[in-house]
């Protein structure tokens, strides 16, 4: 049997797509790997320079975008190592990443899902560990106090700030650009839940495992590079609106309905203030004008979105 089934996702990232599965081939020196790519319909010559480039690896041709979490559910129902590995195209493994979380995995039966740690490119540090998101890790995050307050754990339960990153640790939720997950517990929780556009499913996911009784485990022993956004950034505006989408679709999921209304009044209130201050921020900075400017279009089109797609007083 297969050690590791890698999936990658890709839409138009060539150049760190080559990357990313040359790196996963390099740094798996001591476990056998099949990596799997799925196309979601890219047009940058992605899938012909893969099938060039590298023959051995199998890959899905999309006819359209069909998001992260369902592209990836194609991936994992084609694949067949003990472990699954969902990998960014944007990523690429810094050691021997994998032949150390597989071993970490081996060692402990109740870890389901695991995850490295993660840079940026320029080497430093990642903080993407989270907690559950509550009512209260929300205001604190939107309302500032996180960024005011970053060593209380009180005031980030949420980004967990606090955590230096440099131990094993169990934890809420990991992100989804790299996850470690053991074929048994995938088999138990279920695939991604394919409501999720892009965002918000690893969350998801990671909640699932957990109700299920299995661990997720922070490992900083293994290290990978995160070039973030290459995908997101070719349409901003509407990844921005993909995200809150995602933020809202899973606290209906898991929250009551007075919870989650509570929570679309604490985040438009959250971009209402934004939006004052890139004002400020406009008049009182010239310099920065040409970047206020685009904050404060962003601010408009997400209280736009959630304006229109406010929870109706019926339903609360």
């Amino acid at each position: 049997m297969i050690d590791i089934s890698a999936v990658i996702v890709n839409w138009n990232t060539k150049q760190f797509l080559i990357e990313c599965i040359d790196s996963l081939i390099k740094n798996t020196k001591k476990h056998s790997i099949e990596i799997i790519v799925v196309d979601n319909a890219s047009v940058d010559d992605s899938v012909e320079a893969v099938r060039k480039l590298f023959p051995f690896v199998k890959v899905i041709q999309n006819t359209s975008n069909l998001g992260f979490a369902k592209a990836n559910n194609i991936g994992i129902k084609e694949s067949s190592g003990r472990y699954v590995c969902l990998v960014n195209s944007d990523i690429k493994l810094v050691n021997d990443a994998i032949d150390l979380m597989i071993h970490h995995m081996d060692e402990h039966a109740s870890i389901g899902v695991l995850g490295p740690k993660t840079l940026n490119p320029d080497m430093s540090l990642r903080l993407n560990c989270r907690r559950l998101p509550s009512l209260w890790n929300t205001f604190c995050q939107a309302s500032g106090l996180s960024r005011i307050f970053p060593q209380y754990k009180t005031m980030n339960d949420n980004l967990m700030t606090y955590f230096p990153h440099d131990v094993i640790k169990s934890v809420d939720i990991l992100p989804g650009c790299f996850l470690m997950v053991r074929r048994k517990a995938l088999s138990e929780v279920g695939l991604l839940d394919e409501k999720f556009f892009i965002y918000g499913e690893d969350k998801d996911w990671c909640k699932r495992f957990k109700e299920a009784g299995w661990k997720i485990i922070f490992f900083p022993s293994a290290e990978v590079i995160h070039y973030a956004g290459k995908s997101s950034e070719k349409e901003p505006d509407r990844f921005i609106i993909e995200k809150l989408k995602a933020n809202l679709y899973y606290w209906e999921k898991h929250h009551n309905k007075i919870s989650k209304g509570i929570f679309w009044i604490t985040t438009l209130v959250s971009y209402l203030f934004r939006l004052l201050h890139n004002i400020i921020l406009y008049f009182r900075l010239p310099a920065e004008r040409n970047k206020n400017v685009l904050l404060i279009k962003e601010r408009i089109l997400c209280l736009r979105w959630l304006i229109r797609n406010r929870p109706k007083v019926e339903d609360m």
